[in-house]
C-alpha cells in the first residue's frame, strides 16, 4: 500500500533537544477506558519528558486519540476511567484522571474543522486567544500587540500571506489549512505539551515538511510534543519516544531509534515492514488507457469552471480556474497539489458543494445544477463525495450503520431491511464488524469513520466516486486495503470514475491520469506515468522532486 508521498529527511530537521533526567512534564499511569463494556485503552502508561517529542503509533482504532485526550481531561460520553493522568504546571503536579489540565495542554486534531467555530473568521479565533496575553499591556498598545502575536503565530504555523487569510472563514480553507490555524491556536496558547493528532494529515509534502520543522522547534522551546501519527516517515523524523498500541494496549515502547530498527514484537514488525511497492507495470492502466479509460465520452466534463470564495470586505477571490478537465468511464483521475492550490474547490464543485462558481460541469453531456439541492435523485446518486473531515459528515445522534443504510433508502429507494444487509456487507469488506458501526460516531476513530464515509458513498452506486484525502489519515495497512478496494471496483465495475483528490503521489501513481493544481490553476494534466516520470510544468518537476 502506498505511504506518504515523500519521506521525511532527517537532516532537513532540527532535531529536538533530548531532554536529560528530569521530572516528566505529563504522565499518564495504568489508564483504562470502557465504553459500552468495550475497553477502548486498557492498562496505557507513558511518560512525557518536555522538551522531547512522544510519537503514539497504531493502527485505526488502537487508543491513539483516546490516549492523547486523556491529557487534556477529555473523555468519551458515558465513558468508565480508571488510572491516573498527570501533567506538571510550574514544578507542581495537576491533574488526575477526570480533572484534566486545562491551560497547560494544547491539542491540534485530526480534524480540524470540529474545533473551528464556521460562523467566525479565523481573525476572530486567534485574537481571542491572544487578547488575553496581552491584558497587562496599556490599552493603546494592545490591538496592535495581539495582531502582531496573530501573525507570528501564523507564519510559525507556515501559513503564508496570513492577512488575508484572517479575513477567511474555516470552511473557505483547505484540509491542510485548517489543521495549521489549529496549530497557530496551540501556539498562542503557550501550553507546555501539545497533543498534535496527525497534524500532517492532508498536507503536501512541502507543507508536511515544514510542520515537521514546526514541531521540532516547538520540542526545542522545551515543550513537550505527543504525536499520533500513522506517517511512519513523520515519527522517524521528529520521535524521541515510541509507544505501539494494539487495541487499547501498548505493545512495545522504548527509545525512537531503537524501537524503529530493531522492532521486538511482531506487531510492530508488520507495522513498520509494511512499505509500499510500486504498482507493477500497466496497473491500473497503461499509459492511463486501460478499457473505456481516455477514450469514447467522458462520462464527467468540466468547461470554464471558475470558482471564488468570497473574501470579506474585498468582495470574492478567484480560488480556480479549470478551462477543461474530462473523466472517462472506468477511469481514475487523480488530482494532486500543495495544500490551498484549490483541489477541494474543484471536488466540491464537481459535487454542487460550492455554487459560487462560473462555468459548467456535465455529466452524460447534460450540465448539473451548480447546486447540490437543485440536483433530482438520480444526479445525487451518480456523483457521490467522500468528506477529507469523517467527523463533520456525519450525524453524532444517529448510530452509523442507519446513516450509511440511509443512502441506499433514500437514493435507490432501497427497502430498509435490504439496505441495513448491504451496508452491513459492505462495511465488513471495509473492515468493520457489525458491533463496531451500530454505535454513534463519536464510539469511532477517525480512521474508523471515514471508511464508513465511503461506504456510504458507494451504496448509491455512483458512476462518479469523489475522494478528498480519505486515505491521508489512515495507517499503512488500512490505507493499503481501502486503496486496494478502490482499485478493484474500478477495474471490475467498469461504470464507476475515482476523482482521487489527494496529497500523497504514490497514491496518485495508482491512477490512470493525473490533474496538477497549483494556486488554483491546472498546469498540467496527463497520463499518470508521464507525468510522474516526464513531468513537463516546472511547479510538477518541483512536485515529483520531492517524491524522490
Amino acid at each position: 500500500m502506498p505511504h506518504e508521498a515523500t519521506s521525511v529527511p532527517h537532516e532537513a530537521v532540527a532535531v529536538p533537544h533530548r531532554a536529560a533526567a528530569v521530572d516528566p512534564v505529563a504522565e499518564v499511569r495504568d489508564l483504562r477506558v470502557e465504553v459500552d463494556g468495550r475497553a477502548i485503552v486498557d492498562g496505557v502508561s507513558l511518560r512525557v519528558l518536555p522538551g522531547t517529542v512522544t510519537a503514539l503509533v497504531g493502527a485505526s482504532g488502537s487508543g491513539k486519540t483516546t490516549t492523547g485526550l486523556a491529557l487534556l481531561g477529555e473523555y468519551p460520553a458515558g465513558a468508565r476511567v480508571t488510572g491516573d493522568v498527570r501533567v506538571r504546571a510550574d514544578g507542581h503536579v495537576t491533574g488526575g484522571v477526570r480533572t484534566g489540565a486545562a491551560g497547560l495542554v494544547g491539542y491540534v486534531p485530526q480534524h480540524p474543522a470540529s474545533v473551528l467555530n464556521p460562523a467566525r473568521r479565523v481573525s476572530a479565533l486567534l485574537t481571542d486567544i491572544a487578547r488575553a496575553q496581552v491584558g497587562h499591556l496599556p490599552r493603546g498598545q494592545r490591538r496592535a500587540q495581539a495582531r502582531a502575536r496573530v501573525l507570528r503565530a501564523l507564519e510559525e504555523a507556515q501559513l503564508a500571506d496570513g492577512e488575508a487569510l484572517l479575513r477567511r472563514y474555516p470552511h473557505q480553507l483547505s484540509g491542510g489549512q485548517q489543521q495549521r490555524v489549529v496549530l497557530a491556536q496551540a501556539l498562542l496558547l503557550g501550553a507546555r505539551v501539545v497533543v498534535a493528532d496527525e497534524p500532517t494529515t492532508g498536507q503536501d509534502a512541502l507543507t508536511r515538511s515544514r510542520v515537521v520543522e514546526r514541531l521540532a522547534a516547538v520540542a526545542g522551546r522545551g515543550i513537550a510534543v505527543v504525536l499520533l501519527c500513522h506517517d511512519l516517515d513523520v515519527v522517524r523524523a521528529l520521535a524521541d519516544e515510541v509507544v505501539v498500541l494494539r487495541a487499547g494496549r501498548v505493545v512495545e515502547s522504548g527509545p525512537a531509534r531503537r524501537l524503529l530498527r530493531s522492532p521486538r514484537h511482531a506487531w510492530t514488525r508488520e507495522l513498520l515492514g509494511d512499505r509500499p511497492e510500486p504498482p507493477p507495470p500497466g496497473h491500473p492502466a497503461p499509459d492511463g488507457a486501460a478499457g473505456a479509460a481516455g477514450t469514447g465520452r467522458p462520462v464527467l466534463r468540466v468547461r470554464g469552471l471558475t470558482a471564488r470564495h468570497r473574501d470579506g470586505a474585498r468582495g470574492t477571490a478567484v480560488v480556480l480556474r479549470a478551462p477543461a478537465l474530462d473523466l472517462y468511464a472506468g477511469e481514475c483521475l487523480a488530482v494532486v497539489g500543495r495544500s490551498g492550490s484549490g483541489k477541494t474547490t474543484l471536488a466540491r464543485c464537481l459535487a454542487g458543494l460550492h455554487r459560487d462558481h462560473d462555468g459548467t460541469v456535465l455529466l452524460d453531456g447534460t450540465p448539473l445544477p451548480d447546486s447540490v439541492r437543485d440536483r433530482d435523485r438520480a444526479q445525487l446518486a451518480a456523483v457521490q463525495y467522500v468528506f477529507q473531515d469523517a467527523h463533520a459528515a456525519f450525524d453524532e445522534h444517529r448510530p452509523v450503520l442507519h446513516q450509511v443504510a440511509r443512502t441506499a433508502i433514500r437514493l435507490r429507494r432501497t427497502a430498509p431491511d435490504t439496505a441495513t444487509r448491504e451496508a452491513l456487507a459492505l462495511l465488513a469488506r471495509l473492515g468493520l464488524p457489525e458491533d463496531l458501526v451500530r454505535r454513534r460516531p463519536g464510539r469511532l476513530s477517525g480512521g474508523e469513520l471515514q471508511r464508513a464515509a465511503l461506504a456510504r458513498a458507494l451504496l448509491a452506486r455512483p458512476r462518479v466516486l469523489v475522494c478528498d484525502e480519505i486515505t491521508s489519515g489512515l495507517d499503512a495497512l488500512t490505507r493499503r486495503h481501502i486503496l486496494g478496494i478502490l482499485t478493484s471496483l474500478v477495474r471490475d465495475r467498469g461504470d464507476l470514475s475515482l476523482v482521487l483528490i489527494t496529497h500523497d503521489l504514490d497514491t496518485a501513481a495508482l491512477a490512470h491520469r493525473i490533474a496538477v493544481l497549483d494556486a488554483g490553476e491546472i498546469v498540467e494534466q496527463g497520463p499518470a506515468r508521464r507525468v510522474l516520470t516526464s513531468p513537463s510544468h516546472p511547479f510538477t518537476v518541483s512536485l515529483m522532486g520531492r517524491r524522490n
